[in-house]
């Protein structure tokens, strides 16, 4: 049983991830900066409606995407089966996902489909093909909306950690450059949970997970990043490079260093890219983390705010930054203004109820 301080972080991650969500499910898309800001001002501070005929047009504010709504699916199944059951998960998104959507794209809970779960939809009701056989090749962040709620789960467990997040990602993205990155999100905020900060000092702490065989990363010998006086092996594990773990603190550095300013902070969208891709919005989130470590409201309005693909940005972000406050530091409002909050916050207090500190493996 984890102890408070834990279970603060572990729920302050899975309500940062949804409130995250529904912040950005009014303005959500918008590469058009002057067009988001005509249709809600100079600065998004809270929940809003989408405009008619945009993404998610119909839905109010506070509610959650699709991206939401399959992550209280994951909770529901973590919570009801006390860990990861695959087969579980599976049957959930059969039973309640699947037969509300159509394979368009503007369809089904939560007002949008992403392009890889009408994929796998299309390969598993169309073609009937079985789980394990509906992964495609998008190259987005969907998976990681789920799949940090296994971040949490296992924040203090990294070998399943990684294990889970890899089999969950894979039934709907298969690239394995995808994979190794959500993974290694997951295992930044498992080290989040357990109590770190997203400073320029995290990387090492994975690439000693990593080194001593917790993480799936391959490791290089000589880690000095110096030349090598003979040629060293690979290291373990099943990814081929550990840079996914570097990238976190590179960015963290930039992110407080006095000579390397993004201003005003939401411009990251810019910096980084606008665009779903996950190798965009991996490197925003964990800039805005860095950048307010305590300051919830800011990482989540900085992220909404840039526009483009700023709903997953700030879900990401939400999540991160909220492992960090935890639950306590999320101001009320926020928490207040989410449909169904109440019921969400339970799931993640029961969530973090099963964080275990007592298990090994974790990074002291």
């Amino acid at each position: 049983m984890s102890d408070p301080a834990i279970q603060d972080r572990a729920a302050g991650a899975i309500m940062g991830a949804f409130i995250g969500d529904a912040l950005g499910l009014g303005p959500h898309w918008y590469y058009d900066l002057a067009a988001l800001r005509r249709d809600y001002g100079d600065w998004i501070t809270t929940y809003a409606d989408p405009k008619p005929g945009r993404y998610h047009s119909g839905l109010k504010a506070g509610q959650l995407s699709q991206n939401g709504v399959i992550l209280r699916l994951m909770l529901r199944s973590l919570i009801e089966r006390g860990s990861y059951d695959e087969a579980d998960f599976c049957r959930r998104m059969d039973e309640e996902i699947f037969p509300s959507l159509n394979g368009m794209p503007v369809n089904g809970p939560g007002g949008y489909t992403q392009q890889s779960i009408r994929d796998a939809w299309r390969k598993r009701v169309q073609q009937n093909l079985p789980w394990g056989q509906t992964g495609g090749q998008a190259d987005t962040t969907e998976a990681i909306a789920r799949t940090l709620a296994l971040a949490v789960r296992y924040a203090f467990q990294p070998q399943e950690l990684a294990a889970a997040i890899s089999s969950n990602t894979r039934l709907t993205q298969i690239d394995d450059t995808v994979v190794t990155l959500t993974v290694a999100y997951g295992a930044v905020l498992g080290l989040l949970v357990q109590g770190h900060k997203l400073n320029r000092s995290l990387s090492g702490k994975l690439l000693r997970l990593a080194k001593a065989g917790k993480l799936p990363f391959h490791t290089m010998a000589h880690t000095d990043l110096q030349p090598p006086q003979e040629d060293h092996p690979r290291e373990g594990g099943h990814f081929v490079s550990p840079d996914a773990l570097l990238t976190p603190s590179y960015v963290a550095a930039a992110a407080v260093d006095p000579d390397v300013r993004i201003e005003p902070a939401w411009k990251v969208s810019i910096v980084y890219g606008m665009t779903c891709a996950i190798y965009h919005q991996l490197p925003a989130a964990y800039h805005l983390t860095a950048r307010f470590p305590n300051d919830f409201e800011s990482a989540v309005l900085q992220a909404v705010n840039g526009g483009g693909e700023n709903q997953a940005r700030a879900m990401l972000t939400g999540a991160l930054v909220g492992a960090q406050t935890g639950l306590s530091g999320i101001p009320p409002r926020f928490l207040d203004g989410l449909d169904d909050g109440e019921t969400l916050q339970e799931y993640a207090m029961n969530l973090a109820l099963k964080v275990d500190a007592s298990t090994t493996g974790g990074e002291s």
